[in-house]
């Protein structure tokens, strides 16, 4: 199966970089997202193992994902019920405080018993990933207004 999505974002490239590489925050917004241990993180790559449980199902992988901060993330398996699983997040800066966020995934089950129930499930994750990213950071990357939306007096938020 391939994925392949983009979004145009209100948020700088850095800032979604940020949000996509912090796997461990992962179970607070993807509701199939049941846990994500960090297992190894430097300046180059991060590694994560991601547990999923979606409609009953419930299956765990460790991606190693090397990346280029803010404007590149690839992702690699490790191990999970996978006989393929390689994609990549390209962030490309079009303003100061908007950028292009490009997600791209080619996986494929293994045809043990896991894969045949998990591979529907999975297509339902992976089409909306880019989808909770960009409500995550609508959520979380709340950016100041300009002075003029804030109006010129400390206590605007009073309205008549």
């Amino acid at each position: 199966m391939d994925v392949r999505k983009s979004a145009l974002v209100e948020h700088s490239a850095g800032e979604m970089f940020d949000l996509i590489e912090a796997a461990e925050h992962y179970g607070a917004f993807l509701p199939w997202c049941t846990g994500a241990t960090i297992i190894e993180r430097d300046d180059t790559v991060v590694v994560a193992r991601i547990a999923v449980k979606y409609r009953g199902i419930a299956f765990s992988f460790t991606t190693r994902n090397p990346k280029r901060r803010p404007h590149w993330m690839a992702i690699h398996l490790e191990n999970g019920p996978f006989s393929a699983f390689e994609g990549e997040w390209r962030l490309l800066e079009l303003a100061p405080g908007a950028c292009k966020v490009e997600f791209a995934l080619h996986y494929e089950f293994d045809h043990r018993l896991v894969g045949r129930f998990a591979a529907p499930v999975f297509d339902g994750i992976a089409h909306t990933m880019i989808d909770a990213f960009v409500v995550r950071a609508d959520r979380v990357l709340v950016a100041s207004p300009p002075p003029l939306a804030r109006g010129n007096l400390p206590d605007d938020g009073v309205s008549s």
